[in-house]
Parts: C-alpha cells; sequence; structure tokens
C-alpha cells in the first residue's frame, strides 16, 4: 500500500548532479578522462587547491550547460556569477567548492514525463555549475582493524551540472521516470554519458508527505547513496511509508539527512539537513561575472537535435505504436539509423516506417544483442539492410530465407543481390515448380495424412514445413498450402 491510499500526498523533487563529457576539468587543464587511471595522476595546484592558484573557466562546460538547459525549456541567464561555498568536509581540500547561488545559468525549465498513461509535467528550478569533489576511499587495516580513508583527487574539478526539480513529482514511479528521461536527453544532446552505476548521474531526493487536501508541504527529509533507477524508487517508496507512520502513530518527522542501504532495503539517519547558510556562499573572488550574449546562446541552440518527446510523437505520428515509437526513440544513434533506414526504402510513409521498424525490433536488435553491441557496431549500411527488406517484401526471396541472407549480409557484408543470386535463393512461387517437392511431403509422412484428415489443422503446417525443408525455405508457403490442400482433398 502506497501513502497516497492512506490518505496522505507524497511530495518528491530531485537534485542530480551530472558530470559533463569534457576533455578538461572545470577550471584547469587536467585531463577529466580519469575513468581507471591511477589514483591522483590526473591532478595539479588547481584542483588540489594549492595556495595561490586561480582557476580558469573551462568554456565548453558552459556550452554543455546552455545546450542543457535549452534542452530542458529553461530561460537562459545573460548574467550569472560563480559562488564560493564553504565545503567542510575532506573530498574538497581546499575547503570550499566553486559553485553558484543565487544567480544560475539556467532556469524556469520543465521535462514531461508518462506515467500511468497520462503526460505529466515536472519543473525544473535550475541547472547550475559547478565542480566534483575528490573521492574518498574507505579502508579498514586487514592487521590492526583501524578505519582509515583515502583520498583520490582524479575526480575533483571535472565539470558537474546540478538539475534540481520543482516540488512537482508526486510517486516514486514518477520520480524514477523522470530520472529515465532526463538521463534519455542528456544522452541525446552528447552532454554526458549519465550513467548512474559508474556515478556520473548522481540522484539526492528531497521528499514528505502531507495530508490530501492540504496545501502547506511537510518536513522533507534528504535521501543519498543511491547508485540505480531501482535504488531511488525503492528508497522513495519506504521513506514515503515510514513518514506516514510516523504521522499516523502521533509523531513528527525531523529534517534531516538520510542515507539509502540496500542492504537492509530502508534509509537511515546520517545527520541534520545543512541550509544554505550553514554554506555561507558569497562570490568567487577569482572569477568574473559569466555574460553570455544572444549570439553564443543561439549558436548553442542550433546544436539542439531532434530530442526524444518530439521524435516520439514524429514515429507515432508515422503510424507506429507507442512501444514502437518509445523503443525506437530510446537511444539517438539507432533512432538516426532508423530513419535512413525507412528514407531508404520505397512506398508511402506508413509503410516504410513499418518495414523499418519491423527489421529494426526484430532481427537488427536480434543481432545487437547476440553481439552485445551498439548500433555503431552494425555492418549493414541502412541503404544494404534497405535492398533486402525490399526483396523480402515484394516477394523475391521468402521471410525464412531472408533472416538467412541477413545473416550472411552481417558476416561477409556483401549484398542481398549478389547473396541471393550467387546461391540461388529467390523464392519459388510456380506450382508445377513446387509440385513435385508436396507429392513426396504427402508420400513420407503418413500420419500427417491421417491426422489432416482427422480434422487436426496441425498437421497441414507440419506438411508445409515439410515442403520448405527441402526447398530450403525457397518456397511460397501460401502457394504450398494451397496445393497441399487441394492434393489432400483428391
Amino acid at each position: 500500500m502506497t501513502a497516497v491510499a492512506t490518505g496522505y500526498e507524497t511530495v518528491i523533487g530531485l537534485e542530480v548532479h551530472c558530470q559533463l563529457t569534457t576533455a578538461s576539468k572545470m577550471f584547469c587543464g587536467c585531463s577529466a578522462d580519469y575513468s581507471g587511471a591511477e589514483p591522483n595522476t590526473h591532478v595539479c595546484p588547481v584542483c588540489l587547491g594549492m595556495p595561490g592558484v586561480l582557476p580558469v573557466i573551462n568554456e565548453k562546460a558552459i556550452e554543455g550547460i546552455v545546450l542543457t538547459g535549452l534542452a530542458l525549456n529553461c530561460t537562459i541567464a545573460e548574467f550569472s556569477k560563480f559562488d564560493r561555498k564553504n565545503y567542510p568536509y575532506p573530498d574538497l581540500m581546499k575547503g570550499y567548492q566553486i559553485s553558484q547561488y543565487d544567480l544560475p545559468i539556467c532556469r524556469d525549465g520543465w521535462l514531461e514525463v508518462e506515467v500511468d498513461g497520462g503526460v505529466r509535467r515536472i519543473g525544473i528550478t535550475r541547472v547550475h555549475m559547478e565542480e566534483d569533489t575528490a573521492r574518498l576511499l574507505h579502508r579498514v587495516d586487514p592487521v590492526t582493524g583501524e578505519a582509515y580513508t583515502l583520498i583520490d583527487v582524479n575526480r575533483s574539478g571535472t565539470p558537474l551540472m546540478e538539475i534540481v526539480s520543482e516540488p512537482d513529482i508526486r510517486s516514486a514511479a514518477e520520480a524514477r521516470e523522470y530520472l529515465v528521461r532526463l538521463r534519455q536527453v542528456l544522452r541525446y544532446i552528447g552532454v554526458s554519458e549519465a550513467n548512474m552505476e559508474e556515478g556520473n548521474f548522481r540522484c539526492d531526493a528531497n521528499i514528505s508527505v502531507r495530508r490530501k487536501g492540504e496545501r502547506e508541504f511537510g518536513t522533507k527529509v534528504e535521501i543519498k547513496n543511491m547508485n540505480s533507477f531501482r535504488a531511488v524508487h525503492d528508497a522513495l517508496l519506504f521513506e514515503e511509508r515510514r513518514q506516514v507512520a510516523v504521522l499516523e502513530a502521533g509523531g513528527r518527522v525531523v529534517q534531516e539527512t538520510r542515507g539509502w542501504s540496500d542492504e537492509r532495503g530502508e534509509t537511515v539517519s546520517q545527520r541534520s539537513k545543512e541550509h544554505a547558510h550553514d554554506y555561507r556562499y558569497f562570490p568567487e573572488p577569482d572569477l568574473p561575472p559569466l555574460k553570455l550574449n544572444r549570439a553564443f546562446v543561439e549558436r548553442v541552440r542550433a546544436r539542439l537535435p531532434e530530442l526524444p518527446a518530439q521524435r516520439v510523437a514524429r514515429y507515432r505520428a508515422m503510424g507506429l505504436s507507442d512501444y514502437e515509437a518509445h523503443t525506437l526513440a530510446e537511444d539517438r544513434a539507432r533512432a538516426e539509423y532508423f530513419d535512413a533506414l525507412a528514407a531508404a526504402l520505397t512506398g508511402d510513409e506508413g509503410r516504410r516506417a513499418k518495414l523499418a521498424a519491423n527489421w529494426m525490433l526484430g532481427e537488427v536488435a536480434r543481432w545487437l544483442n547476440a553481439n552485445e553491441a551498439e548500433i555503431d557496431r552494425f555492418p549493414l549500411a541502412p541503404a544494404a539492410l534497405a535492398e533486402l527488406i525490399e526483396a523480402v517484401a515484394n516477394g523475391t526471396v521468402t521471410q525464412l530465407v531472408g533472416k538467412e541472407v541477413f545473416d550472411q549480409m552481417a558476416a561477409s557484408g556483401r549484398g542481398a543481390g549478389e547473396i541471393i543470386a550467387e546461391q540461388g535463393l529467390a523464392q519459388i512461387s510456380g506450382a508445377d515448380e513446387l509440385a513435385g517437392a508436396v507429392q513426396r511431403a504427402i508420400a513420407a509422412n503418413p500420419k500427417a495424412v491421417a491426422d489432416y484428415h482427422a480434422g487436426k489443422e496441425a498437421a497441414l503446417k507440419f506438411l508445409i514445413g515439410q515442403v520448405m525443408r527441402e526447398t530450403r525455405g525457397r518456397a511460397n508457403a501460401q502457394v504450398v498450402g494451397e496445393l497441399l490442400e487441394r492434393e489432400l482433398k483428391k
């Protein structure tokens, strides 16, 4: 049972931290490609927080956050600034984080999600830029049992966007869908890998409950340490139920930060909740204010691709089902391959879209799964695959033979027409050509013939299969069925 069913309403806001994919860090020239590197090898005096060093703004990171803001329907500020956020934790050695406070680069956006067949618009308060922290590695000495912590500074200073939603989310399922769609947008526009498991897409949640009909928000609790979409969903669901139980027992929800424990399946208290004044923000004295003119913003806007929601709507208009539209639009590269494939086929838009979707969700998906590959590793160009699809659609080869030709094309890179001609795989549809195979199937399978006369429909399918086997799948199944029925009724 959810909290809503007990007469309460859940209110959720999400704070997503997303690393931008840039060559260098946010305020220095160190490589941001630190994954798998030896600890503390991608560092310099700036990201180590040495005295007397000066940060320099990464222009590519600014382009990335502006592109993100535009994709999320935000207003892009012509004037913004960086602020110094006093930070008492050891993963930033200089004791502060360069972030943004009252004048973020992007604000007042929204993202639409589909939940339970309906569309909800989730407001986005702001998208601001800051620097990531170092990683703390907690260890225990195997001899003494003493706990200690190591610091890997490679991540410190990496460009980090914080995307803050409005408290518009009303369920754990809606929160998960928001995160899925947000990650999809970020990947579509190419600003981030946005992978939760690798830590470059991290989420904190603020959740409260209130009685249905009340206007005032309840006391909110922040949840951290969620490293998957499932963890976010389960943590929010647990916390929703916990807070309702506290209120039902006559207690009071305490504002605090709680961590999610996958092992225990529950949230646990970590510390009292900090407020903005705890960080003592003030304008970053080492960086000038950021002024973005309209020409710059429009140059970035020109890089926006067709976004997932727009693509899904277009695919639906082409006659595809909701499932087909969403599956094909899920990944940008796969969607672009589909578009190129449909464009290479003949006929009206509906025919081309349906044929392309059937093969993309069928044989192409099968090949990608078998080879654990993404579409960029698929060996057939859209025009080459379109040639095979047309050969199957117009009856040059059967569907069964088409799949065989597909595998040969993928393995060899040869064209469909070449393989069909060389191996004599063209479909056999003439009654005279198929008569002998039909007679042999009847003569070799007396039990199936008897079953057919006894009214068992499966017997006819079995006999058709015998003819298809003899002809290596080349026979026209409909013609074979008609010939068999004619012979069997004699």
